[in-house]
């Protein structure tokens, strides 16, 4: 049951499935769950909820532990804070990192935690560099991600496009969805792997609008100090570029607002 729990994230199980899978009594199965359930709490796996009623069951839920976020956090601070890392423009080199699968669980880990109490229909980046990380998010949350272009794919059907400007350099730039990518009133989950002023993420937000979409949260991996004003507010970092200095070459890496944004993390309680 655990196996089959942990590959199906926030999919509500019927207990009939498993009496009927294992031939086992209702009763029996509840036993178990309950000793999986204190498991999962105790190891920091993720939360196992009841839902009460014929039409009910259990749902696994993925976590992490505030503990465990901030190992993460201070250990991918540290990769990141050598001078090779650091390219023109202030940019950081992170494909390496977004390119290995055990970071990129607990990167999906981290952010999907964010949202045990919301709803999300889908998770949403731009080309190319989020995609792993829209990938590892989307499943942690059993939802779908969609990619956002910024040129046309004669194999994405019509489209839907927004011109926006770039935070950083002030121009305007387009970006385009597939109209069948997203359905109207779907909350979705903006995340995106580094961040210098948001125009990007702003507007991916815009895209969203045009949908008649809601935007239900935005994450980003890493963002950039920024010297002039963010062209979005309401956003989480994982992590922060807090000082680059181009001439001798050097950068720090720092923990981003991951966990002001979130004071209540592994708090949670699962009953």
């Amino acid at each position: 049951m655990t196996r089959y729990l942990l590959a199906r994230p926030r999919t509500l199980v019927p207990l009939t499935f498993f009496a009927a899978r294992y031939e086992s009594a209702k009763s029996s199965i509840s036993e178990d769950l309950g000793i999986i359930r204190r498991t999962f709490k105790q190891r920091g796996t993720g939360i196992l909820e009841t839902i009460p009623g014929a039409a009910g069951g259990v749902r696994y839920i993925p976590t992490i532990t505030k503990e465990d976020a901030a190992k993460f956090i201070d250990a991918m601070a540290k990769k990141m804070s050598t001078s090779d890392r650091l390219l023109p423009g202030g940019y950081v080199y992170l494909s390496d990192l977004l390119g290995d699968p055990m970071i990129l669980e607990q990167i999906g880990r981290a952010i999907s935690t964010q949202y045990v109490n919301e709803r999300v229909d889908a998770v949403m980046t731009v080309a190319t560099k989020g995609i792993p990380i829209a990938q590892s998010t989307a499943e942690f949350l059993n939802v779908p991600f969609v990619i956002v272009r910024r040129d046309s794919k004669i194999t994405e059907g019509s489209t839907i496009s927004v011109n926006y400007v770039s935070g950083s350099s002030s121009r305007i730039e387009k970006m385009e969805l597939s109209k069948r990518s997203l359905k109207s009133g779907a909350r979705v989950l903006i995340v995106d792997d580094f961040m210098k002023g948001g125009g990007t993420v702003n507007g991916m937000k815009s895209l969203i609008e045009e949908f008649d979409a809601e935007t239900v949260g935005i994450t980003v991996f890493a963002e950039a100090a920024f010297e002039g004003q963010h062209l979005v507010e309401d956003y989480t970092s994982l992590l922060k570029v807090d000082q680059i200095n181009t001439l001798d070459k050097t950068l720090h890496v720092t923990t981003g607002n991951y966990f002001e944004n979130n004071p209540e993390l592994g708090k949670r309680d699962p009953q």
